[in-house]
């Protein structure tokens, strides 16, 4: 018996929860960021080789989590990789230096590799084609939410309990969280279960990772290169772009710095919304997903007039509109996969997504770094917004045939 409309996003939107805590875990390092340079005496450049570290973990252990998705089914690699971030969580609150911070950095982005591709491996068995460029906004709205938790409740946590406290909470609330999923999965059947995990036949005549050197899945990986340095710009230094360029304290920045990873909801609605419009009219999802991203990428222009705002009210308003668009984009992006090669292997597709965003953040942390120690911030703003176009450009040429 199909499960109906409601209860499928009702199981969407707990799963969906999974991504809140793992942003919060992510966004406490950008938010506090300050206090623990203070502490561990280390400059922006350094902060931005700690980016680097957990990005290269999180990119090369991308891959593996992909194929265990695939090969054992979402619920037991979801299991896995939330008891594992949770760990590094409260570990990273335990540690007492550079190198300790760097190590629980390293072990989070292990866990976290498998988030995304996780929740895109649930639209694929819960929603129907048509609604998935809108579940993966329903994801964003986990990711947002994380993100703007550490940036307002981890600020005024640590003013009053020490930078240490949010860390540990945050991830004692991943371990609370199992449960829940546990009794919600088994309440609420997938539609496609039958379709998530491959067949011994189908292991056998076709392994796992051959998908990653199919034509159609390495210009995605491109396409996605040249489209998120502004989503990791603004999921790692909004807070830091704050307190330096306008010059206000870390409570201060606490009630604005908020305010872009929540605006970006609406992005990911908007970019949702938009395919699916599009897709009903073109009876074509994959071509409403890049005109999507097109007038995305048009919009994130945007994001040049930042130096030239002249308050920190301004500047959030100007990131909020940057941090909008990328998210209208993103979520065509990270629907494609799903459309291109189904549920099967839907799971290793947007894990090779996962690690090439983990390599640009690995490559581009410490460029960022360098510029922002530099007070070269013009330079960084471009550095992001000008390959959206081309991002636009590679998908025009992926062939869904």
């Amino acid at each position: 018996m199909p499960t109906s409309v409601s209860l499928r996003w009702l199981a969407v939107s707990a799963f969906v929860f999974s991504s809140t805590l793992n942003y919060l875990d992510r966004g406490l390092l950008s938010a506090l960021s300050d206090p623990i340079r203070k502490e561990f005496h280390f400059n922006l450049l350094e902060y931005g080789w700690l980016l680097s570290l957990f990005s290269a973990t999180y990119a090369l252990s991308a891959l593996g989590a992909g194929w265990i998705l695939d090969r054992f089914g979402v619920n037991f690699g979801i299991y896995a990789a939330v008891s594992w971030w949770s760990c590094a969580a409260v570990g990273t609150g335990l540690v007492r230096g550079f190198g300790g911070l760097g190590v629980c950095r390293s072990a989070l982005g292990i866990g976290e590799s498998a988030g995304v591709s996780a929740v895109g491996k649930l639209n694929a068995i819960y929603l129907n084609p048509d609604e998935r460029a809108l579940g993966a906004a329903v994801n964003q709205i986990g990711l947002s939410l994380g993100g703007s938790l550490a940036a307002y409740w981890g600020v005024q946590a640590a003013v009053v309990h020490g930078w240490r406290w949010p860390f540990m909470v945050a991830g004692l609330c991943g371990f609370a969280w199992l449960p829940i999923w546990w009794l919600v999965g088994r309440m609420i059947p997938a539609q496609f279960q039958k379709a998530e995990i491959m067949t011994a036949e189908e292991r056998e005549s076709r392994s796992s990772f051959a998908i990653l050197g199919e034509r159609n899945l390495i210009l995605l990986v491109v396409a996605n290169l040249l489209w998120m340095g502004c989503y990791s710009l603004w999921s790692n230094w909004t807070t830091i772009y704050l307190t330096h360029v306008h010059h206000i304290s870390l409570k201060e920045s606490s009630y604005y710095a908020w305010i872009p990873p929540l605006v970006s909801n609406f992005g990911g609605f908007f970019g949702g919304w938009l395919s699916q419009y599009w897709a009903k009219k073109m009876a074509d999802p994959m071509r409403a997903r890049r005109r999507a991203v097109w007038l995305s990428a048009v919009c994130s222009l945007i994001t040049l007039l930042l130096p030239f705002a002249a308050s920190a009210r301004w500047a959030t308003v100007l990131i909020s509109a940057s941090f909008f668009f990328a998210l209208a984009g993103s979520v065509n992006i990270y629907a494609l996969p799903i459309d291109l090669f189904g549920a099967k292997r839907s799971g290793m597709a947007l894990a090779a997504l996962t690690c090439s965003f983990g390599l640009l953040s690995m490559v581009i942390s410490p460029i960022i770094g360098y510029l922002s120690d530099h007070q070269l911030y013009s330079q960084v703003v471009w550095l992001v917004t000008l390959p959206l176009c081309l991002s636009a450009l590679v998908l025009e040429r992926i062939n869904a045939s």
